[in-house]
Protein backbone atom coordinates (compact mmCIF):
# COMPACT_ATOMS: atom_id res chain seq x y z
CA UNK A 1 0.00 0.00 0.00
CA UNK A 2 0.96 3.62 -0.48
CA UNK A 3 0.44 6.68 1.71
CA UNK A 4 -1.09 9.71 0.01
CA UNK A 5 -2.66 13.08 0.77
CA UNK A 6 -5.59 14.82 -0.89
CA UNK A 7 -5.46 18.48 -1.88
CA UNK A 8 -9.06 18.67 -0.66
CA UNK A 9 -7.31 20.01 2.44
CA UNK A 10 -5.81 23.01 0.66
CA UNK A 11 -8.05 24.45 -2.08
CA UNK A 12 -6.46 27.91 -2.00
CA UNK A 13 -2.78 26.95 -2.02
CA UNK A 14 -0.76 26.90 -5.24
CA UNK A 15 0.13 23.39 -6.28
CA UNK A 16 3.92 23.89 -6.37
CA UNK A 17 4.46 24.42 -2.60
CA UNK A 18 1.90 21.72 -1.87
CA UNK A 19 3.81 19.15 -3.93
CA UNK A 20 7.11 20.23 -2.39
CA UNK A 21 5.74 20.00 1.16
CA UNK A 22 4.11 16.59 0.73
CA UNK A 23 7.21 15.17 -0.91
CA UNK A 24 9.50 16.56 1.80
CA UNK A 25 7.34 14.94 4.46
CA UNK A 26 7.66 11.57 2.74
CA UNK A 27 4.21 10.98 1.23
CA UNK A 28 4.24 8.52 -1.66
CA UNK A 29 1.34 10.03 -3.61
CA UNK A 30 -1.00 12.98 -4.02
CA UNK A 31 -4.68 13.18 -4.93
CA UNK A 32 -5.28 16.38 -6.91
CA UNK A 33 -8.71 18.00 -6.68
CA UNK A 34 -9.99 19.78 -9.78
CA UNK A 35 -13.31 21.35 -8.76
CA UNK A 36 -13.82 25.04 -9.66
CA UNK A 37 -12.89 26.35 -6.19
CA UNK A 38 -9.40 24.82 -6.30
CA UNK A 39 -6.22 26.37 -7.68
CA UNK A 40 -6.04 23.21 -9.79
CA UNK A 41 -9.56 23.62 -11.21
CA UNK A 42 -9.93 22.09 -14.65
CA UNK A 43 -10.42 25.48 -16.27
CA UNK A 44 -7.22 26.74 -14.63
CA UNK A 45 -5.18 23.92 -16.14
CA UNK A 46 -4.13 25.29 -19.50
CA UNK A 47 -1.69 23.41 -21.71
CA UNK A 48 1.34 24.84 -19.92
CA UNK A 49 0.02 23.94 -16.47
CA UNK A 50 -0.87 20.42 -17.60
CA UNK A 51 2.80 19.98 -18.48
CA UNK A 52 4.20 21.85 -15.46
CA UNK A 53 2.39 19.80 -12.81
CA UNK A 54 3.69 16.44 -14.10
CA UNK A 55 7.17 17.95 -14.20
CA UNK A 56 6.83 19.05 -10.56
CA UNK A 57 5.65 15.60 -9.53
CA UNK A 58 8.59 13.93 -11.25
CA UNK A 59 11.07 16.40 -9.75
CA UNK A 60 9.77 15.65 -6.26
CA UNK A 61 9.32 11.90 -6.81
CA UNK A 62 5.63 12.16 -5.91
CA UNK A 63 3.06 10.11 -7.77
CA UNK A 64 -0.67 10.44 -8.35
CA UNK A 65 -3.24 8.32 -6.54
CA UNK A 66 -6.27 10.06 -8.08
CA UNK A 67 -7.65 13.20 -9.60
CA UNK A 68 -10.89 14.24 -7.96
CA UNK A 69 -14.06 15.95 -9.12
CA UNK A 70 -16.40 15.20 -6.25
CA UNK A 71 -19.84 15.93 -7.71
CA UNK A 72 -23.21 14.25 -7.04
CA UNK A 73 -24.36 11.85 -9.72
CA UNK A 74 -27.88 11.77 -8.22
CA UNK A 75 -28.46 15.46 -9.02
CA UNK A 76 -32.05 15.88 -10.24
CA UNK A 77 -31.88 19.30 -11.92
CA UNK A 78 -31.09 18.48 -15.57
CA UNK A 79 -28.71 21.39 -16.14
CA UNK A 80 -26.81 20.75 -12.92
CA UNK A 81 -26.53 17.04 -13.64
CA UNK A 82 -25.28 17.75 -17.17
CA UNK A 83 -22.58 20.00 -15.70
CA UNK A 84 -21.58 17.35 -13.15
CA UNK A 85 -21.49 14.56 -15.74
CA UNK A 86 -19.46 16.59 -18.21
CA UNK A 87 -17.06 17.79 -15.53
CA UNK A 88 -16.34 14.21 -14.52
CA UNK A 89 -15.78 13.29 -18.17
CA UNK A 90 -13.29 16.14 -18.52
CA UNK A 91 -11.54 14.88 -15.40
CA UNK A 92 -11.34 11.44 -16.99
CA UNK A 93 -9.63 13.07 -19.97
CA UNK A 94 -7.10 14.69 -17.62
CA UNK A 95 -6.44 11.37 -15.89
CA UNK A 96 -5.83 9.77 -19.26
CA UNK A 97 -3.41 12.57 -20.18
CA UNK A 98 -1.49 12.12 -16.92
CA UNK A 99 -1.62 8.30 -16.82
CA UNK A 100 2.15 7.77 -16.65
CA UNK A 101 2.23 9.61 -13.29
CA UNK A 102 0.11 7.05 -11.44
CA UNK A 103 1.41 4.94 -8.62
CA UNK A 104 2.79 1.72 -10.18
CA UNK A 105 0.16 -0.70 -8.91
CA UNK A 106 -0.86 -1.99 -12.33
CA UNK A 107 -4.21 -0.25 -12.21
CA UNK A 108 -5.71 2.36 -14.57
CA UNK A 109 -5.77 6.01 -13.46
CA UNK A 110 -8.50 6.82 -10.92
CA UNK A 111 -11.03 9.67 -10.92
CA UNK A 112 -12.90 10.25 -7.65
CA UNK A 113 -16.48 11.52 -7.60
CA UNK A 114 -19.64 10.99 -5.54
CA UNK A 115 -23.09 9.41 -5.50
CA UNK A 116 -24.84 12.23 -3.64
CA UNK A 117 -28.56 12.17 -2.96
CA UNK A 118 -30.10 12.05 0.49
CA UNK A 119 -31.29 9.30 2.83
CA UNK A 120 -34.45 7.71 1.49
CA UNK A 121 -33.67 8.41 -2.19
CA UNK A 122 -32.54 4.90 -3.10
CA UNK A 123 -35.90 3.31 -3.87
CA UNK A 124 -36.96 6.03 -6.30
CA UNK A 125 -33.63 7.06 -7.82
CA UNK A 126 -31.42 3.97 -7.88
CA UNK A 127 -32.45 2.78 -11.39
CA UNK A 128 -31.57 6.20 -12.80
CA UNK A 129 -28.26 6.25 -10.91
CA UNK A 130 -27.29 2.81 -12.22
CA UNK A 131 -27.98 4.01 -15.77
CA UNK A 132 -25.90 7.14 -15.22
CA UNK A 133 -23.00 5.23 -13.69
CA UNK A 134 -22.93 2.72 -16.54
CA UNK A 135 -22.93 5.54 -19.11
CA UNK A 136 -20.02 7.27 -17.38
CA UNK A 137 -18.33 3.91 -17.04
CA UNK A 138 -18.47 3.41 -20.80
CA UNK A 139 -16.74 6.76 -21.27
CA UNK A 140 -14.07 5.87 -18.70
CA UNK A 141 -13.55 2.42 -20.25
CA UNK A 142 -12.84 4.01 -23.62
CA UNK A 143 -9.87 5.78 -21.99
CA UNK A 144 -8.83 2.96 -19.64
CA UNK A 145 -9.64 5.06 -16.57
CA UNK A 146 -11.41 3.92 -13.39
CA UNK A 147 -14.15 5.97 -11.74
CA UNK A 148 -14.31 5.73 -7.94
CA UNK A 149 -17.59 7.04 -6.50
CA UNK A 150 -17.87 7.81 -2.80
CA UNK A 151 -20.59 6.87 -0.34
CA UNK A 152 -21.15 9.53 2.35
CA UNK A 153 -22.94 9.82 5.67
CA UNK A 154 -26.07 11.91 5.18
CA UNK A 155 -26.28 10.99 1.49
CA UNK A 156 -28.37 8.27 -0.15
CA UNK A 157 -25.64 5.63 0.17
CA UNK A 158 -24.31 5.76 3.72
CA UNK A 159 -23.93 2.10 4.77
CA UNK A 160 -21.78 -0.76 3.47
CA UNK A 161 -24.80 -2.84 2.46
CA UNK A 162 -26.41 0.00 0.51
CA UNK A 163 -23.16 0.66 -1.34
CA UNK A 164 -22.53 -2.99 -2.17
CA UNK A 165 -26.13 -3.50 -3.35
CA UNK A 166 -25.71 -0.59 -5.76
CA UNK A 167 -22.38 -1.82 -7.09
CA UNK A 168 -23.83 -5.27 -7.79
CA UNK A 169 -26.23 -3.63 -10.24
CA UNK A 170 -23.57 -1.67 -12.15
CA UNK A 171 -22.25 -3.49 -15.20
CA UNK A 172 -19.30 -1.30 -16.14
CA UNK A 173 -15.98 -2.62 -14.82
CA UNK A 174 -14.72 0.98 -14.85
CA UNK A 175 -17.13 1.98 -12.06
CA UNK A 176 -15.83 1.30 -8.56
CA UNK A 177 -15.89 2.89 -5.10
CA UNK A 178 -13.80 5.48 -3.31
CA UNK A 179 -13.85 3.72 0.05
CA UNK A 180 -13.96 6.36 2.80
CA UNK A 181 -14.31 4.28 5.93
CA UNK A 182 -14.89 7.33 8.13
CA UNK A 183 -18.46 7.60 6.86
CA UNK A 184 -19.16 4.03 7.94
CA UNK A 185 -17.32 4.46 11.24
CA UNK A 186 -19.58 7.29 12.38
CA UNK A 187 -22.61 5.16 11.47
CA UNK A 188 -21.39 2.50 13.92
CA UNK A 189 -20.05 -0.09 11.48
CA UNK A 190 -16.92 -1.96 12.51
CA UNK A 191 -13.64 -1.74 10.63
CA UNK A 192 -13.81 -5.44 9.85
CA UNK A 193 -17.33 -5.27 8.42
CA UNK A 194 -16.65 -2.22 6.27
CA UNK A 195 -13.35 -3.49 4.89
CA UNK A 196 -14.62 -7.00 4.13
CA UNK A 197 -17.66 -5.69 2.27
CA UNK A 198 -16.07 -2.80 0.36
CA UNK A 199 -12.65 -4.06 -0.68
CA UNK A 200 -13.97 -5.98 -3.72
CA UNK A 201 -15.21 -2.64 -5.09
CA UNK A 202 -12.52 -0.25 -3.82
CA UNK A 203 -10.33 1.51 -6.38
CA UNK A 204 -9.16 4.23 -3.98
CA UNK A 205 -9.56 5.20 -0.33
CA UNK A 206 -9.88 8.16 2.01
CA UNK A 207 -9.06 8.21 5.71
CA UNK A 208 -9.49 10.91 8.31
CA UNK A 209 -10.15 10.83 12.04
CA UNK A 210 -13.48 11.05 13.78
CA UNK A 211 -15.26 11.13 17.11
CA UNK A 212 -18.81 10.15 18.01
CA UNK A 213 -21.77 8.82 16.05
CA UNK A 214 -23.83 10.45 13.33
CA UNK A 215 -25.51 12.88 13.37
CA UNK A 216 -23.47 14.17 16.32
CA UNK A 217 -20.08 13.14 14.98
CA UNK A 218 -16.96 15.20 14.36
CA UNK A 219 -14.39 14.69 11.62
CA UNK A 220 -10.89 15.47 12.84
CA UNK A 221 -7.23 15.61 11.90
CA UNK A 222 -5.49 12.21 12.11
CA UNK A 223 -4.46 11.62 15.70
CA UNK A 224 -7.18 13.76 17.25
CA UNK A 225 -9.93 11.15 17.33
CA UNK A 226 -10.67 7.51 18.02
CA UNK A 227 -9.96 5.78 14.70
CA UNK A 228 -7.65 2.76 14.98
CA UNK A 229 -5.38 3.21 11.95
CA UNK A 230 -3.27 0.15 12.75
CA UNK A 231 -6.26 -2.18 12.84
CA UNK A 232 -7.60 -0.59 9.66
CA UNK A 233 -4.34 -0.98 7.75
CA UNK A 234 -3.96 -4.58 8.86
CA UNK A 235 -7.53 -5.33 7.76
CA UNK A 236 -6.95 -3.66 4.39
CA UNK A 237 -3.80 -5.70 3.83
CA UNK A 238 -5.48 -8.93 4.94
CA UNK A 239 -8.27 -8.39 2.41
CA UNK A 240 -5.82 -7.77 -0.42
CA UNK A 241 -5.90 -4.01 -0.91
CA UNK A 242 -2.66 -2.76 -2.45
CA UNK A 243 -3.48 0.79 -3.54
CA UNK A 244 -3.28 4.23 -1.98
CA UNK A 245 -4.42 5.26 1.48
CA UNK A 246 -5.24 8.90 0.80
CA UNK A 247 -5.58 11.26 3.76
CA UNK A 248 -8.52 13.66 3.49
CA UNK A 249 -9.16 16.64 5.75
CA UNK A 250 -12.84 17.45 6.14
CA UNK A 251 -14.57 20.79 5.82
CA UNK A 252 -15.31 20.55 9.55
CA UNK A 253 -11.58 20.93 10.18
CA UNK A 254 -11.00 23.47 7.43
CA UNK A 255 -13.56 25.82 9.02
CA UNK A 256 -11.46 26.15 12.19
CA UNK A 257 -10.23 29.76 12.65
CA UNK A 258 -6.64 28.57 13.14
CA UNK A 259 -6.62 25.98 10.35
CA UNK A 260 -3.20 25.57 8.73
CA UNK A 261 -3.26 23.22 5.74
CA UNK A 262 0.47 22.51 5.58
CA UNK A 263 0.77 21.92 9.33
CA UNK A 264 -2.21 19.58 9.08
CA UNK A 265 -0.47 17.62 6.34
CA UNK A 266 2.59 17.35 8.57
CA UNK A 267 0.55 16.03 11.49
CA UNK A 268 -1.26 13.61 9.19
CA UNK A 269 2.00 12.19 7.88
CA UNK A 270 3.36 11.70 11.39
CA UNK A 271 0.27 9.74 12.45
CA UNK A 272 -0.22 7.68 9.29
CA UNK A 273 3.44 6.81 8.70
CA UNK A 274 3.70 5.64 12.30
CA UNK A 275 0.55 3.56 11.86
CA UNK A 276 2.07 1.81 8.85
CA UNK A 277 5.16 1.01 10.91
CA UNK A 278 3.16 -0.14 13.94
CA UNK A 279 1.02 -2.33 11.67
CA UNK A 280 4.15 -3.98 10.29
CA UNK A 281 3.28 -2.93 6.74
CA UNK A 282 6.03 -1.77 4.40
CA UNK A 283 4.94 1.02 2.08
CA UNK A 284 5.70 0.69 -1.61
CA UNK A 285 6.93 3.64 -3.63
Amino acid sequence: MYLGFSTWAMPDLPIEPVIAHLAALGFDAIEICTLPRFTTALDALDAAERKRIPQLLREHNLQLSAVSSYLPMMEQEPEKFAFNRDYVKRTVDLADEWRDLWIPNGQPPVVVSGFGGKPGDIAALEPQLVERLNALGQYAESRNVTLAFEHHVGNAYETPDQTVALMKQVNSPAVMVNFDISHFNVMGHSIEESVAKLIPYAAHTHVKDELGRAPDHQYLIPGEGEFDYVRYLQAMQAHGYRGAISTEISMMVQRRPDYDALATATRSYEVLSRAFADAGIARRS
